[in-house]
């Protein structure tokens, strides 16, 4: 037996011994349910053999015989309930056989190298993970049967070539080996009951008599939890040391170099999905090729950082993706599902479809910009009319009707509304850089707004009061009752599970963040339209603003100090520069 044989049981050993801990922990609770009812049964057969007579021994009997029945029920309810509860299953992208032939392929051969049983199924997720999901719970398959799903990260496929992907899941395929063990499988569904229950427990009660109930599982299955908690991390740990030794023997060499790929992959792919797709995302946008866009932002990560040299002659060898048969309707797929779980998907608005990346610019930054500017200007609208501050000076636009409306908050769809006539960089400049002379009835500064003067903590709270009403709109349209058809779905016989969960990529942001963003579409729309710039697409940073094809890049730390300390000279200057006038007017939404 070979070293790496001698360490890979030694793992499942240990696995399998923290197993058993678990399904200790399992049979003591099940011997405290039944220790009333055998001390009735002890009482019972004493009275009826005529040792425990008397009045008391009665009494007793009555007493532990209601106690073991009252038991009995309840940890009945208990294991039912542990034994129905259908825990969550991680939302993916089904990759039948057909349509990925080469990849399973791949699968069952590294299977075969390894000695292990192959997975059943293949998924997709939009992460940069991999590991294998025993979703017995979720088919007819019977428990042990073999109905583990190996779900891989989306990015690997397009970014990694053949061999690195191979030696990737190597160690994760090896995962199968110690899994098919009964005594870990029966653990791993003991404990994937436990957690179930606790959402059911979790989930909210209808009435006093659910939630009494409901307490009471929690207080159960919580109790046994603790009780596993220590022996299934141990478990765990002992079954990934056990694949991890057992897939030494499989692209040792190349998996070290891999490695280094998974950790190029998870950097470009946070920079895509947070810099380039929650732009779109917001505007109700879904970029429909995730997959290609982190190959085009991790070749440009690659271009800049040094640690990445030679990343070029990896790039002649076969991509993973070729193992797919239609790779288009895959990435599709995979990008719907990154918008549901990241953002909320449809429910984010009536307007919501795909983008594809060469109309990127146009549809999401351009519309982008002159959205967040024309809001900024109705919320400046707002604050002037409020303000008892002396009539405009020279140099301030002058009142018009549309101004003189807006005095209360403005609830009108924003495709219905009318742009305000002559809306000009100057004019937020001015707003922001002087005080105004007498302190306005502005709504109270969002106490998120720090490092702002004023007149821009005042401005960052109206911009993120009418930012909050808008999203309340598609919630209130979605809510209201209607008779259109929903729109189609890309790949919908993809999706495995339903609802999907929402897992925000970024906390909200701040008032100072909304106003910084707002502030810096008035000037890239005032650039487009009086110095001939031009939206853009940076792979790492998402939305730019292009001069001759080059990115400005020193817009940010400008605007940055016109918030916080209210100086407009870095701005100005900067405008003056590249030939941009603030005084003109320029086209919003």
């Amino acid at each position: 037996m070979s070293g790496v044989d001698i360490g890979a049981e030694a793992g499942a050993r240990a696995a399998r011994a923290r197993a058993l801990a678990v399904l200790r922990v399992r049979s003591r609770a099940l011997a405290v349910a039944l220790l009333p009812a055998a001390a009735a049964v002890i009482l019972l057969a004493g009275g009826t053999s005529g040792h425990l007579v008397g009045a008391g021994w009665d009494a007793a009997r009555w007493a532990v015989s209601a106690l073991a029945l009252l038991v009995l029920l309840l940890a009945g309810a208990v294991a039912l309930v542990v034994a129905r509860a259908r825990p969550a299953c991680t939302p993916t992208v089904a990759v039948a056989e057909e349509s990925a032939p080469d990849l399973y392929r791949l699968v069952r051969d590294l299977a075969d190298r390894l000695g292990v049983p192959a997975p059943s199924a293949i998924a997709l997720t939009p992460d940069c993970d991999s590991w294998l999901e025993d979703r017995s719970h979720a088919s007819r398959t019977p428990p042990g049967a073999g109905a583990s799903v190996l779900v891989i990260g989306s990015p690997f496929l397009w970014w990694m070539r053949v061999g690195e992907l191979r030696a990737v899941l190597a160690p994760v395929v090896a995962g199968a080996g110690p899994s098919a063990h009964p005594d870990i499988a029966a653990a791993r569904r003991f404990l994937r009951g436990l957690d179930a229950a606790v959402a059911v427990a979790a989930a909210p009660g209808r009435g006093p008599v659910s939630r009494a109930a409901g307490a009471g599982l929690g207080w159960a299955t919580r109790l046994l939890l603790r009780g596993c908690r220590a022996h299934a991390a141990e478990m765990e740990r002992a079954v990934a040391s056990a694949a991890a030794e057992r897939a030494k023997a499989v692209d040792y060499g190349l998996r070290i170099v891999a490695q280094e790929q998974v950790g190029l992959a998870y950097a470009g792919w946070d920079r895509l999905l947070t810099r380039v797709a929650l732009p779109a995302w917001r505007m109700g946008r879904w970029p429909s090729r995730l997959d290609v866009g982190v190959v085009a932002a991790l070749t440009e990560l690659s271009r800049r950082d040094r640690l990445a040299e030679g990343f070029a002659s990896r790039l002649g060898e076969r991509p993973a993706c070729d193992l797919l048969e239609e790779p288009g309707a895959i990435d599709e797929a995979v990008s719907l599902l990154a918008a549901r779980l990241f953002h909320g998907g449809p429910d984010a608005g009536p307007e919501w479809a795909s983008v594809e990346w060469d109309e990127y610019a146009e549809e999401v930054v351009d519309r982008t910009w002159r959205t967040d500017a024309a809001r900024l200007h109705r919320v400046l609208d707002t604050l002037t009319v409020t303000d008892p501050s002396p009539g405009p000076g020279p140099e301030d636009p002058q009142p018009t009707a549309a101004t003189a409306t807006t005095s209360a908050p403005d609830r009108t769809p924003t495709s219905d509304r009318t742009p305000t006539p002559g809306p000009t960089l100057d004019r937020v400049l001015d707003h922001l850089a002087v005080p105004p002379a007498t302190p306005a009835p502005a709504p109270a500064p969002d106490p998120d707004a720090d490092d702002t003067t004023p007149q821009g903590a005042a401005l960052a709270a109206g911009l993120s009061a009418q930012l909050a009403r808008e999203e309340a709109e598609p919630a209130a349209n979605k809510a209201a009752p209607t008779t259109a058809a929903p729109p189609p779905e890309p790949a919908a016989g993809l999706w495995d599970d339903h609802p999907l969960p929402l897992l925000p990529l970024q906390p909200p942001r701040t008032g100072r963040e909304i106003l910084t963003d707002h502030v810096t579409a008035m000037v890239c729309c005032a650039a487009m339209d009086t110095a001939g710039a031009a939206p853009g697409l940076d792979w790492l940073d998402g939305p730019s603003l292009l001069f001759d094809g080059t990115r400005a890049a020193d817009l940010a730390p400008r605007v940055r100090t016109l918030v916080e300390t209210g100086d407009p000279e870095p701005l100005r200057t900067w405008l003056t520069d590249l030939g941009i006038r603030p005084e003109k007017p320029v086209r919003l939404v």
